[in-house]
């Protein structure tokens, strides 16, 4: 019994094995990267920008509003 047990693993599960860990590895480096930009740090990078843009949107508003405020305030005073 254990003699088949040891067939039947080595002639189906230990290749199906083999390429499981093949495709893991390889998920693997395509998240980490392994030398190179993964999808991790690709990620990062683009949430970094995301709120780059942000920060630059709230300037330009709070600028936008700031001279509107003025520009009524002179019409007001002027």
């Amino acid at each position: 019994m254990t003699s088949d047990c040891e067939s039947q693993y080595e002639n189906t599960c230990q290749g199906e094995f083999l390429e499981i860990h093949r495709k893991l590895d390889r998920l693997d480096e395509s998240i980490r990267g392994n030398g190179r930009a993964g999808i991790q740090t690709r990620l990062d990078r683009l949430e970094q920008v995301r709120l780059s843009c942000s920060r630059l949107l709230w300037l330009a508003l709070g600028a936008v509003g700031a001279g509107a405020t003025t520009a009524i305030v002179m019409m007001i005073a002027g």
